[in-house]
């Protein structure tokens, strides 16, 4: 998810009632929630080393507790350097016979408990895996022990209805306790944690709706036959001169059958659902309905490459592979008119390659769902990979996302 979702929800679990249980929860699970993408600075060696490393061990199981410890120690440093401001300096009034000791302000309003903050950062770090599980680019949390990728598909990078449900459970108990203010009631330590604990439950009750509208979507998919292209279609056997039957029509239909289905959020609506059907020889992109249980074609079919020379060095190079363990359904197309080339090598010191290979990789679940993409081949293409190969078949480019890195 976008980082000021995550930080919403650390806000939320904090606020929730957990804040009064230990000091500095509500900064400590703050901080957390959000802390797995520190990982951004990958983005400081290029892009490719970014696309590698996102979601990588600061978004697993086994990176947790390590996080969480270094949250409570952040805080810890934060802790000695408020005592050290907090002094007790008692004063003494004018009188020489009386002596007035004011009433010194507790440092935390909750006791400090260094052992139940981390269990709370370990919370919010588990949070943050959760969320980034539920949209469609998912997470590996398992990782290195097992380097499968996981994405549940049914929230998008941001959704607008969680991102408001967040606010109103933060926001809600401020406003009441402005209010109270203003009427002279007497101010309260903690917000009341039951809007925060309803936000909650709410967000998850909108999980349970679009885990059931997305196994409909998919059902949707599978249930469908494509009539395969004429390119596709088992040739015809040739009649004998002997053979005195009537002739047979020249083309028969074949009809191709899904064999597996992706289906990617919308980011408004819960019934809208991007499809991407797998029917062997090519991928059908689609739009599913399930309320009206439609499916409609959006952007026409994607055969699938043979295996070319130029496409087996792509798929070998540092980009291809970190591609292909990423993407579940890849699309891939290639491009040798000097145009691709010009264009893709445009901003480098390299010269297009003459007899060059533009190998374009694109993940159709950020295709449909983004309509200004369409079916446009432009390396600029959300989380599109582009290598550029010579006559000889050696990798002299790698794009992601339109941020090429020439190979020295």
């Amino acid at each position: 998810m976008e980082p000021v979702t995550h930080l919403l929800t650390g806000a939320c679990l904090a606020r929730s009632g957990l804040n009064r249980r230990a000091a500095y929860t509500t900064l400590a699970m703050v901080v957390a929630a959000e802390l797995p993408d520190i990982d951004t600075v990958w983005g400081l060696r290029g892009p490719i080393e970014a696309f590698q490393h996102h979601r990588g061990i600061t978004h697993t199981f086994i990176g947790v507790p390590f996080e969480a410890a270094f949250v409570v120690a952040l805080v810890y440093l934060l802790h000695l350097w408020r005592k050290h401001r907090h002094r007790d300096r008692p004063s003494h009034a004018a009188s020489s016979d009386i002596t007035v000791t004011p009433l010194i302000r507790p440092l935390t309003a909750a006791p400090v408990r260094w052992g139940v903050l981390y269990g709370f950062a370990v919370l919010a770090l588990l949070s943050h895996l959760l969320l980034d599980y539920t949209n469609n680019y998912g997470l590996r949390p398992f990782f290195p022990f097992n380097p499968r990728w996981y994405a549940a598909s049914i929230v998008f990078i941001f959704d607008p209805w969680i991102f408001g449900v967040l606010l109103l459970g933060l926001l809600t108990p401020l406003i009441f306790r402005l209010v109270s203010a203003e009427l002279g009631g007497r101010r309260q330590a903690f917000a009341a944690p039951g809007w925060s604990a309803f936000a909650l439950l709410l967000i998850a009750a909108l999980w349970g709706v679009r885990w059931i509208e997305h196994d409909r979507a998919l059902q949707l998919a599978m249930s469908q036959t494509l009539e395969a292209p004429q390119s596709l279609a088992p040739a015809t056997p040739s009649e004998s001169p002997a053979d005195t039957r009537a002739p047979e029509p020249e083309h028969l239909p074949t009809y191709l059958t899904a064999r597996r289905a992706l289906a990617s959020p919308d980011p408004l609506s819960i019934f809208r659902w991007y499809t991407v059907t797998d029917f062997g020889p090519l991928y059908q992109l689609e739009r599913a309905d399930t309320l009206q249980q439609t499916l409609v074609a959006t952007e026409g079919t994607y055969a699938k490459p043979d295996p070319t020379p130029a496409i087996r060095a792509a798929e070998a190079s540092r980009l291809g592979r970190v591609y292909l363990d990423w993407s579940p359904m890849p699309i891939i197309a290639t491009d040798s008119s000097a145009g691709a080339l010009e264009q893709v090598v445009a901003g480098t010191d390299l010269m297009p390659p003459i007899g060059g290979t533009v190998v374009m990789f694109r993940d159709p679940r950020f295709m449909g769902v983004l309509p200004w993409v369409g079916d446009n081949p432009n390396r600029k293409a959300p989380l599109g990979g582009v290598v550029v190969v010579d006559r000889n078949q050696r990798v002299v480019l790698e794009s992601m996302s339109g941020h090429p890195e020439p190979i020295r």
